[in-house]
């Protein structure tokens, strides 16, 4: 029987390149599909949880921002983050195979637009343009904060002025010496006064700390120092303000105590830490206690805690209450009110507001009977903290604060350790022990899940931070802070000299604990800057450790071996030069650094101890027996690379004539100088005069690989940055 095909079709030479091309689309489409079900299938099977990273995603985008260099590259990324969402949700909404990848892309990217978008909002609103060149003024201010800082010998006050240069109002931070101070010089007065103001300083090296960036933030135009008396115009009419009852409050707490652990217990007491000294704060930093310092998440916690068990424990004595209402639900109220109040009397610094949000959160979970210590608990603070103070991701207080507490959640909820930590029927020797173990064990946690941001930020981390903290953190949540409150408690009735005495000896303890851990052999890790891929590569692999379930958060470990190979394989610079080429250190020529100049300031020595990853004090090129010094400059060579490297630095701004300059720079690899070289100064690789420094800020140099770092390199077209034309 005959059928009716249809017209044939020709099978030419382009019928074979035709059917390979559609087997190609076949095959490729086969294969997105195929990995589209097998990440959903993987999301579902680990447990994938969208809330903990939509708050990664939100701050990926504010982290996005402050890398990426200006307003069109912010908005590109905002555009492509809407356009992957919408694509995810038609593509994937109606397809059940898929449904867990098309949720979890459509979230993460609209919550990386959103955090781009609320920083990008935030310095538009809050930033303010810097002074255009240090100035000395007479001028009226009003004073907008006060703070003490008897440790530096200094009063620091926060001015409002009026520039009728610019035509703008400013706010300025000022510093005033101890002895010209005026206890009338408080919140709300106005003053007459003489200042040397200075714009908020950039880098002064490629990754040292960018204080212009965080004056934009807090809207400060310039910083400076008062030169000679000041004049009260007008007296405050606030009595009784919120500052004055800090001020109050840390005095009355340093009245009756003595030396270091007055000052401690100041700061415990209302968050006043400008009376410890410089040491102290060294050997707490060095030996891995400086959180102590800082009013967070332990002080809070134990704040809420003593206000939440004491309120239960009292409310249970009145029965006529305890019959008709939930106990634990009026104790979490009046522990989240003792919170909030102690976040309000310390400051309300971001640490503390963080803390405190957490802590309630946690609360909230204990009246509601939820689990109380929970990844979505940590999220939602976290993204709180960043909606309101997006700029603080940044910092190492955020970075620090959320990584330690991330840490503790994650251990204490993985399976092994909730094994372990199970009730049975044990001795209390064996509870006891098995309990340090594990407080030990979540300090060694702690330390390795720290120390990349540490070193990232600080350039220099303490060892044994873990074994201090064992019994550190133990003795002021459980000693020192209830004898704290006991004391103020009883200098009601003016019976608080016993609980004062005690408390005394027990932050005696605390800073001895400090001085003897920072003061062990070793017990010091300097290094120089790391890379920002290095340091991505450390928080991607910590987040997946932290947020992932069952052995899924294995893969986290990838990226940090990858970060701890590259981390020992970084380069230390060869030669550092300030932002204003007036200091410069050279590493690599024996354990010590050599410097150009010895100035009275440690903050420039320190700087470039911590960017070479070098510790003691540093040498004076005049004394080094291989570098030739004269009045005006100083001549060095350097074997590096297989080659050698001749730097010409000056030293005076003395006039030198031009030919003989341009002869000598014809021979040298490398000339810095704080002032204008004329262009026949053509060095044989680098100029870096204050023409250049301008341009590039501070310079870290790598002779071996040919390498230059500049702080400009990491600034973009953000506010805080001026990019100078030459």
């Amino acid at each position: 029987m005959a059928t009716n095909q249809g017209p044939a079709v020709p099978m030419g030479d382009n019928a074979g390149s035709l059917d390979a091309a559609v087997q190609r689309t076949w095959r490729k489409r086969t294969g997105l599909s195929s990995f589209a079900r097998g990440a959903n299938e993987f999301l579902r099977r680990a447990g994938f949880d969208r809330g903990p990273w939509l708050a990664v995603a939100f701050a990926g985008g504010i982290a996005a921002w402050f890398v990426l260099d200006g307003p069109w590259q912010w908005s590109a990324l905002v555009g492509a983050s809407i356009l992957a969402a919408i694509a995810a949700s038609t593509r994937y909404r109606d397809r059940p195979d898929r449904s867990e990848l098309a949720l979890a892309l459509t979230g993460l990217a609209l919550a990386l637009a959103a955090g781009v978008l609320i920083v990008w909002a935030r310095s538009a609103s809050v930033g303010v343009e810097a002074i255009d060149y240090p100035r000395v003024e007479r001028f009226e201010a009003r004073i907008l904060e006060r703070e003490q800082q008897p440790a530096r010998e200094r009063v620091r006050l926060t001015v409002a002025m009026h520039d009728p240069e610019a035509g703008v109002a400013r706010k300025i931070r000022l510093n005033l010496a101890l002895d010209r101070d005026d206890p009338r010089f408080r919140e709300g007065a106005v003053i007459r006064l003489r200042a040397r103001l200075m714009p908020p300083a950039p880098p002064m090296l490629p990754g040292g700390y960018d204080f212009a960036r965080a004056a934009w933030f807090q809207g400060l135009s310039a910083t400076g120092s008062i030169l000679g008396p000041v004049e009260l115009v007008e007296e405050s009419l606030e009595r009784t303000g919120l500052a004055g009852i800090q001020r109050r409050l840390s005095g009355h707490v340093r009245s009756q105590m003595s030396g270091s652990p007055a000052s401690i217990a100041a700061a415990f007491a209302s968050g006043d830490r400008g009376a410890i000294s410089d040491a102290d704060e060294e050997a707490m930093r060095d030996s891995g206690l400086t959180h102590l310092l800082s009013i967070s998440g332990l002080h809070v916690s134990a704040v809420i805690a003593a206000g939440y068990f004491l309120s239960l424990k009292l409310l249970a004595l009145w029965p006529w209450l305890a019959l008709r209402v939930r106990l634990p639900v009026v104790a979490a109220a009046i522990g989240a009110l003792f919170g909030i109040g102690y976040t309000i009397l310390t400051g309300s610094e971001v640490p503390t507001v963080r803390s405190c949000i957490g802590a309630v959160l946690v609360l909230l979970a204990l009246a509601m009977g939820r689990e109380p210590l929970s990844i979505r608990m940590v999220a939602v603070a976290a993204a709180f903290v960043l909606f309101v103070w997006p700029e603080s991701l940044v910092g190492p207080s955020f970075q620090m604060s959320f990584t330690a507490v991330l840490a503790i959640v994650a251990l204490h909820n993985a399976g092994p350790v909730r094994r372990f930590l199970a009730p049975r029927e044990e001795s209390w020797q064996a509870r006891i022990g098995r309990r340090g173990t594990m407080l030990l064990a979540t300090g060694l946690v702690i330390e390795f899940a720290l120390m990349p941001i540490v070193l990232f930020h600080f350039h220099r981390g303490g060892v044994y931070g873990a074994f201090a903290n064992v019994v550190a953190i133990p003795l002021v949540t459980f000693v020192t802070m209830p004898l704290i409150a006991l004391g103020l408690l009883l200098d009601l009735a003016g019976l608080g000299a016993p609980a004062w005495w005690l408390t005394q000896h027990s932050l005696e303890l605390l800073v001895g604990i400090a001085h003897f851990t920072a003061a062990q052999p070793g017990a010091i890790k300097l290094f120089p800057q790391i890379g920002g891929f290095t340091y991505f590569l450390f928080l991607a692999g910590g987040l997946w450790l932290g947020l992932w379930r069952g052995r899924a958060r294995l893969l986290g470990l990838a990226p940090a071996a990858v970060a701890t190979l590259l981390l020992a394989v970084t380069p230390t610079p060869d030669v550092l030069i300030s932002s204003d080429a007036r200091h410069v250190g050279i590493a690599g020529e024996g354990d010590r650094l050599l410097v150009l100049r010895e100035g009275r300031s440690d903050y420039a020595k320190d700087n470039l101890l911590e960017m070479a990853g070098m510790n003691g004090e540093p040498i004076a090129l005049a004394d080094w027996p291989a570098a030739r010094c004269s009045r005006d400059f100083c001549t060095l060579m350097l074997d590096r690379g297989g080659r050698r490297w001749t730097l010409l630095m000056a030293r005076s701004h003395d006039r030198i004539e031009e030919r003989a300059l341009a002869a000598a720079c014809s021979e040298i690899d490398i000339v810095v100088a704080d002032r204008w070289l004329p262009r026949s100064c053509r060095p044989r690789w680098l100029k870096a005069d204050a023409r250049m420094m301008r341009q590039t800020g501070g310079l870290a140099l790598f002779l071996e690989r040919k390498r230059i770092n500049r702080v400009a390199d990491h600034q973009g077209e953000h506010g805080w940055w001026r990019d100078e034309e030459p």
